[in-house]
């Protein structure tokens, strides 16, 4: 059988930045295992498997080794082919996921944003941090899933030199890095090793978990981030109660169809 896919660069305007993410809608796919090796055949940061049930979408995503519990930038581009394909009326996109329950992605000003929980994170400490990052270390939070790591200035985040053979041994989906920016409210970069993606281009998810944070410290709750990482990419982030919105383009790179 034949099942079509999309390719789609998120969190930009422009194609070859932000994050790729492959886009699955389909029915016919229901096999964990298979979505394993499709995703790992795509070798993406995550393949977004979307299905239509009796009461809306149900969206799964997996990583290149293994299954991702929330995923941001794989469920605005399904949004993305969502309004351009399915339903090119539509204002908003929700699904439901295995474990963070409804998301949405709706229209707001020529942007797509997120809707998704917003972290709750408390200080940490961790043992050798500094010997993974190789940067002085201001603060540390642990989160939902990941590390947060707050350092002095963006050159310090953008000068990372990360042990990644020390990374992948914490207990951890991956580590977040940022400091205050320059030209923007934040930026980061993101590290998920043991989801057999070193460097994710630009999280969405992260920002659940950063968000929080800068908004309290900077005390605003309307925000321009941006992910410095090789590709890059711009997220605007708003803070409503326990819920984050994160705002973005998107940009379509191919359709085609996966053969099985």
């Amino acid at each position: 059988m034949k099942i079509p896919v999309y390719y789609v660069d998120a969190f930009t305007k422009k194609l070859f930045s932000g994050n790729p993410a492959a886009v699955i809608f389909s029915n016919d796919i229901d096999d964990e295992y298979l979505m394993q090796n499709i995703a790992a055949e795509n070798n993406l940061s995550e393949t977004a498997f979307i299905r239509k049930e009796k009461n809306g979408f149900h969206i799964r995503w997996f990583a290149p080794s293994c299954e991702i519990d929330l995923c941001g930038h794989a469920t605005l581009a399904s949004a993305y082919i969502y309004f351009k394909y399915i339903e090119p009326t539509a204002t908003s996109f929700t699904v439901e996921s295995k474990k963070n329950g409804t998301l949405g992605v709706f229209k707001k000003n020529d942007l797509l944003f997120l809707d998704f929980p917003k972290d709750n994170i408390v200080k940490d400490e961790i043992k050798d941090l500094d010997k993974i990052i190789n940067q002085e270390i201001l603060e540390v939070f642990r989160g939902r899933d990941d590390i947060l790591v707050i350092l002095n200035k963006e050159e310090d985040v953008a000068n990372l030199n990360i042990n990644f053979e020390m990374l992948i041994q914490l207990s951890t989906r991956g580590l977040i890095v940022s400091a205050e920016g320059k030209n923007c409210d934040f930026v980061s970069r993101s590290f998920f090793p043991a989801t057999g993606v070193n460097e994710d281009p630009v999280t969405g998810s992260a920002h659940t978990t950063l968000t929080p944070y800068w908004s309290e410290k900077l005390n605003k709750s309307n925000l321009i981030a941006k992910q410095i990482s090789s590709r890059g990419g711009e997220l605007i982030c708003e803070i409503h109660e326990n819920r984050v919105y994160i705002g973005g383009n998107a940009v379509e790179y191919m359709c085609g169809d996966i053969t099985i």
